[in-house]
């Protein structure tokens, strides 16, 4: 069985958001404030709004074609909204490229994993921590002392980043050699390579045994606690998003049905018939 999370209680700020009650005296770290986006005549998403605090394990949960990978790019601006804000610690996002968005604090992982399978662990870390290189393209190509220091802060970091997830002993193999569970971890450390405020996870606990799902959630927590910062996770894996998130929005197409507690969620009329619909069908 896996251990139990300590969790904070959601509460209510001015207007509807809920917030963890520590971070109830400080801004959110993410606003969505009635966020839509329309492809052609159909209305993926409609009318989003959702709060998250700025160390929150937030989910998102709703059946397949919800609308939930969306969300995730729209907030990587992927893609524009047609309607709607997305304020980042404050910040609209509007205009704004994916590169900009990245550099603000937002990173991600994806439903398929995507790392640079023919270059080595560490190099993929490595290409996380491009914004934090100091050096200029004139010590690159002299060599100079600042661009042999500025290697070396990256190395360290990038193996400090790697031994959270027990990879540092596979630094220097091919990425695309890893299992596939280390492959989802190391695309994990390679967005927190990035240095983010707000941290997506798209599906991390897909293909991954009990063992390694109990594995991730330890450290899903222990990044939060480690960096102090925002998690918001889309998972189909009910235990793990019951067993660590804090705050729950529930998507059904396109539209947020039920927000609140994984106490809240769990008893939601509307969400157990959107998963297992009217006559008790279960869906993916």
């Amino acid at each position: 069985m896996p251990k139990e999370f300590k969790r904070d209680k959601l509460i209510q700020v001015p207007g509807t958001a809920l917030l963890p009650e520590r971070d109830f005296n400080r801004s959110p770290i993410l606003e969505c404030r009635h966020l839509g986006i329309d492809f052609g005549g159909l209305r993926a998403l409609d009318d989003l709004d959702i709060t998250i605090g700025r160390t929150e394990i937030a989910g998102l949960i709703g059946p397949n074609g919800a609308g939930k990978t969306t969300v995730f790019n729209l907030l990587t601006k992927v893609y524009a909204p047609t309607r709607g804000s997305i304020l980042l610690d404050g910040m609209d996002i509007a205009g704004k490229s994916t590169a900009q968005v990245n550099q603000m604090g937002i990173a991600r992982t994806f439903q398929n994993i995507r790392l640079f399978h023919n270059q080595s662990v560490i190099d993929n870390v490595l290409i996380g921590l491009h914004n934090e290189m100091s050096y200029g393209m004139f010590a690159s190509v002299l060599r100079l002392p600042s661009y042999w220091r500025a290697e070396r802060i990256a190395k360290e970091r990038a193996m400090e980043l790697l031994s959270i997830f027990g990879l540092e002993v596979h630094a220097d193999e091919l990425a695309g050699s890893l299992p596939y569970g280390a492959q989802r971890r190391l695309e994990i450390v390679r967005a927190l390579a990035t240095n983010p405020s707000l941290l997506l996870l798209d599906e991390p606990a897909a293909g991954m045994n009990p063992s390694e799902t109990v594995e991730l959630m330890e450290n899903i927590v222990k990044i939060r606690d480690t960096f102090q910062i925002a998690i918001l996770l889309i998972e189909h894996d009910m235990n793990l998003v019951m067993g660590i998130c804090e705050g729950i929005a529930v998507l059904n197409f396109g539209k947020v049905i039920a927000k609140g507690s994984p106490e809240d969620i769990r008893t939601n009329p509307a969400v157990i018939e959107a998963y297992l619909g009217r006559k008790g069908a279960a869906q993916a």
